[in-house]
């Protein structure tokens, strides 16, 4: 069965020689220095030239660390889009937001509407045109930031988690606004050639909004991205991953409508499949044991995701770029080897 076959299936909750193994990209950014170096290929440029941007995720596979091609490589393209100011950082540091678009939440209505085909939205698109072109039975996992993470990007954080509770129909007006831009940047990725969509909400954790909080504005919105893609293709996969821990959430997050939920190392899978049953589990080694431990724990752990259940094997977030090829490829070997002794 080849990666892209396998994924797909695996999306829909059919049986597989074996697990996928992957990393989406965007929140769950899969690039580190030691690939940077491998593919003559460095970030910042990787961010603002698709060519680049395509031979870096190809690089991914090429280079046996996991089972799918992901862009982008952050979070930043869709808050800059709209207005943010973004640094595109370096060889070691993601792209991050070091302005905001608005001072509060009132203002939302002179924020600039999200161009899927401008600026760095296009690069990704071009990216993921260049990469159908392989034609090589990869899966292309394109990439969204969840509404709460862009909207917390265009605003000071605390000052939106408080208009949150304060300021009800602005939030709600600017949520729907963000989520609009959202849905038309991911149509894009589709029309380009994604097979499968992530989104990375991490700023809609419900440690900290609470299960209200969550279902108002996490469920909603996220509910409503995923209708909007799904306009385009009723039976597109999506992956939504949310970080932290999810025990005070579980009854909402069942609620987002869709099959595969990828989680942080913090939540037990055993405990998720038995509280959202039927759903698709993606996850969950340890991003900071992938860092800083050897290969030998990595297969330890990545056998224990395995055991424990977990449907697509893939890191529990973003891999911090200092990662060595070694653990990352140590894992992958070990998802690799379980179907030789099925």
């Amino acid at each position: 069965m080849n990666s892209k076959a396998r994924l797909l299936k695996a999306l829909k909750g059919e049986d597989t020689d074996r697990s996928p193994c992957i990393c989406p990209g965007g929140m769950m950014n899969m690039v580190v220095t030691a690939l940077m170096e491998k593919a003559n290929i460095h970030w910042p440029e990787a961010h603002t030239d698709p060519i680049k941007m395509a031979g870096l995720a190809k690089a991914v596979y090429d280079y046996g660390c996991f089972e799918n091609y992901g862009v982008p490589f952050c979070m930043t393209i869709e808050a800059e889009q709209i207005g943010a100011v973004v640094d595109l950082g370096s060889t070691i540091h993601e792209p991050h937001v070091t302005g905001y678009a608005i001072d509060n939440l009132s203002q939302w209505e002179k924020l600039i509407p999200l161009d899927p085909y401008g600026k760095r939205a296009k690069v990704v698109l071009d990216a993921i045109k260049i990469l159908k072109q392989q034609d090589d039975h990869v899966p292309i996992i394109g990439n969204l930031s969840g509404p709460v993470s862009v909207a917390a990007s265009l605003i000071e954080p605390v000052d939106y988690y408080k208009a949150l509770k304060r300021h009800k129909e602005d939030a709600h007006a600017f949520m729907k606004f963000v989520t609009e831009g959202l849905i038309s940047f991911g149509k894009a990725q589709i029309e380009a050639g994604a097979d499968v969509i992530a989104i990375s909400d991490p700023s809609g954790t419900g440690e900290i909004l609470g299960p209200r909080l969550f279902d108002e504005f996490v469920v909603t919105y996220v509910n409503q991205l995923i209708d909007g893609l799904h306009e385009i293709n009723p039976e597109l996969p999506i992956i939504v991953h949310i970080c932290g821990k999810m025990h005070k959430v579980y009854q909402e997050l069942n609620k987002i409508r869709t099959v595969a939920h990828s989680f942080d190392s913090i939540v037990s899978i055993k405990e998720a499949k038995k509280v959202m049953p039927g759903k698709v589990m993606i996850g969950n080694v340890s991003s900071f044991a992938l860092e800083f431990a050897d290969a030998d724990r990595i297969r330890v752990l990545t056998q224990k995701v395995m055991d424990d259940g977990s449907d697509i094997i893939a890191p529990a977030c973003g891999l911090g770029t200092k990662s060595s090829l070694e653990n990352i490829q140590a894992m992958l070997h070990i998802v690799q080897q379980s179907s030789h002794e099925a």
